[in-house]
């Protein structure tokens, strides 16, 4: 639902302006409303929004390097999108000395943390660089620079090869003085002693140039540099510490300026800037408490409904169940005020299509689980964060239409000799007609619910526009629904064959009328009859195509048990008539990582083609915009 606002209008004194934005905003609950110009253009703003940005990211890089709590390492932590808390010890240091938050302090903060990050990331790639070093001089061994200077002092020079073991030739031991120093991976390693003025090609073979250390000093300079990095990362986690608080101050004192430039902007001068009038709306649950600080103040205000014109917020109200599902609506947009929130339709028929296309109550128990672990969070995951019970929600709705359509971890329990016959009972199985009862279910519910999208849609339109201008939307909705209820009547012998012939006549006449000739009132009948036709044409394909579209959650269900059943099959053949210690492993394997792909992949197409079904065929129908903005009060945000 939506709560009802206010449209409230400010008219003050310029040189009281100032102090009442403070009351205004000390207050908290009025959005501020925009000027049809907006406040895109402005340099000061755009900058500050800019800084904004810089210092929320700074933040967050902040958070990512903050000292972990036992067992939990800062990597983990960073990746897994943890809320850190501004109490306890991520506040000792930063509570000592609160820096005060400048426009200079801003700056070093923004500043200092990338450098300190670009230095431990240039000795992470010299960390990097060396180790690739040390493997390739591993093959050779460990040698002195001592006693190499020492034989290039006497005029020997020692020059290092490669080449495959099948080109060596032994002869080069006498030829060149060569000595083998190491075969691996079908690669000679050799090298050759002879006087530095000697000049000699040897094809077939590749010369290489060592390092001048060996692989054992490699190894010291390898651990040299992460003693350094584990130094960078002490520096990076004391910085943190020491400045997250005023990084937090800094993105919060930005913010609050953004809000009162953005209201400062979306200000009108009147009477010669005498006057400063401003616009915006209040939560109807919220008038009484801003009408206090008003009245108290002896400001000039004026509180009216809304029209279709305004750019009015929302504000959504909807039960704990309800509000789950919000996020899915912020996806394709937020209603505007005029519309009815989608949301109490779209959660339950998106948990619905979401347990068609899972489909496997077995993978139902595995969501449950995977989502109390994450309201827990017992499993942080940073892109499931808060959908924890959401996740829940979705499991046991797989679970129950898992049960009735008879697949557990991709097992026909309909065909299972384990389960009781009373149970079998209540399973969709078999066929009407000729055809999977599970697709008739699927395509039944596409038909509910695009007519019950329609339904809405006239209703809503209704509402906003008048019935005068919604005539062809309720001569769709009797025409579409009025044919189905007497089918339904016909078949099952409550109409006779006169009284069906009678009632399709008179349905269809009216639905005639209001759709060739009355669409669009006042309008000339032969533009009315065109647009009608073209209209009609519109449905007659649009209409088939949507409800068509609703397979999708039969064949994805089928899919999904169909593979499931196929890694319990792979399992069973791996285990053999005689298992061993090695074929129960192989067993547990397969069916463990099978099933664990399915579940993820099952997911994946359960979430989108619900959400697919939700945002093109039940939102087009419903005439749903979907431009609305959320309410944001002008207010001393924490």
């Amino acid at each position: 639902m939506i709560t009802k606002m206010k449209k409230y209008t400010f008219l003050v004194f310029h040189k009281e302006y100032e102090c009442f934005l403070g009351q205004l905003r000390e207050v908290g609950v009025v959005h501020v409303s925009e000027k049809a110009e907006g406040v895109a253009y402005d340099d000061n703003l755009q900058q500050q929004i800019v800084l904004s940005e810089k210092i929320r990211k700074t933040r967050l890089l902040a958070e990512s390097y903050l000292p972990q709590p036992a067992g939990v390492s800062s990597a983990s932590g960073a990746a897994s999108g943890v809320a850190l808390p501004e109490n306890g010890t991520h506040r000792l240091l930063a509570d000592e000395v609160e820096t005060p938050v400048t426009p200079e302090t801003i700056e070093a903060c923004l500043s200092r943390l990338p450098q300190l990050i670009e230095e431990k990331q240039q000795l992470e790639q010299n960390l990097a660089a060396i180790k690739k070093e040390q493997q390739r001089m591993q093959v050779w061994g460990s040698f002195s620079e001592d006693k190499l200077n020492t034989l290039a002092k006497e005029g020997w020079l020692l020059r290092y090869y490669t080449c495959s073991k099948k080109n060596f030739n032994p002869d080069w031991e006498t030829l060149y003085n060569a000595f083998i120093v190491a075969e691996e991976g079908g690669v000679t390693y050799f090298v050759i002693v002879n006087p530095q003025n000697e000049a000699f090609d040897i094809a077939g073979a590749e010369e290489v140039h060592l390092n001048q250390h060996d692989y054992e000093r490699l190894a010291a300079d390898a651990e040299a540099v992460r003693g350094l990095i584990a130094a960078k990362q002490a520096q990076l986690e004391a910085w943190s510490l020491q400045n997250i608080n005023t990084l937090r101050r800094a993105e919060r004192q930005t913010n609050l300026n953004i809000d009162w430039q953005k209201v400062t902007l979306n200000t009108t001068s009147v009477a010669d800037d005498k006057l400063c009038l401003l616009e915006g709306f209040c939560p109807e649950d919220k008038i009484e408490k801003l009408n206090k600080m008003l009245d108290e103040k002896h400001i000039y205000y004026t509180a009216e409904d809304p029209t279709e014109e305004d750019n009015t917020p929302i504000k959504l109200r909807n039960n704990w169940f309800t509000k789950m599902f919000e996020c899915l609506t912020g996806m394709y947009g937020w209603p505007v005020y005029g519309e009815a929130d989608p949301t109490p339709i779209l959660g339950p028929f998106f948990l619905l299509f979401f347990a068609l296309c899972m489909g496997d109550a077995g993978y139902g128990i595995l969501l449950i689980l995977f989502g109390i672990l994450t309201t827990k969070k017992v499993l942080k995951i940073s892109m499931f964060e808060g959908l924890g019970p959401l996740i829940t929600t979705l499991g046991i709705g797989t679970l129950v239409v898992g049960f009735f359509l008879g697949t557990f971890f991709g097992i026909d329990m309909y065909n299972a000799t384990w389960v009781p016959e009373s149970l079998k009972s209540v399973m969709l199985k078999g066929n009407i007609g000729g055809f999977d009862i599970q697709m008739l279910l699927a395509l039944a519910i596409g038909v509910f619910h695009i007519c019950l999208a329609m339904v809405v849609k006239a209703i809503t339109y209704t509402r906003r526009f008048g019935f005068k201008k919604c005539i062809s939307i309720w001569g769709w909705l009797l025409l579409i629904l009025g044919s189905l209820v007497t089918a339904v009547f016909a078949i099952t012998d409550i109409f006779s064959a006169e009284v069906t012939k009678w009632v399709l006549i008179a349905v269809g006449s009216i639905s005639a009328l209001a759709i060739f000739i009355f669409n669009t009132p006042g309008r000339n009948p032969l533009i009315n009859i065109g647009a009608g036709l073209w209209d009609t044409y519109g449905m007659a394909t649009g209409i088939l195509g949507d409800v068509l579209s609703y397979i999708r959650l039969y064949a994805l269900g089928l899919a999904g048990g169909m593979l499931g059943a196929a890694f319990n099959k792979l399992g069973i053949m791996v285990l053999g008539e005689h298992p061993n210690i090695g074929t129960w492993i192989g067993f547990i394997a397969i069916l463990i990582l099978g099933h664990l792909l399915n579940v993820c992949m099952s997911a994946l197409g359960a979430f989108v083609h619900p959400l697919r079904l939700s945002f093109v065929e039940y939102f087009k129908n419903s005439g749903y915009e979907g431009k609305g903005q959320l309410y944001s009060p002008f207010a001393n945000k924490q």
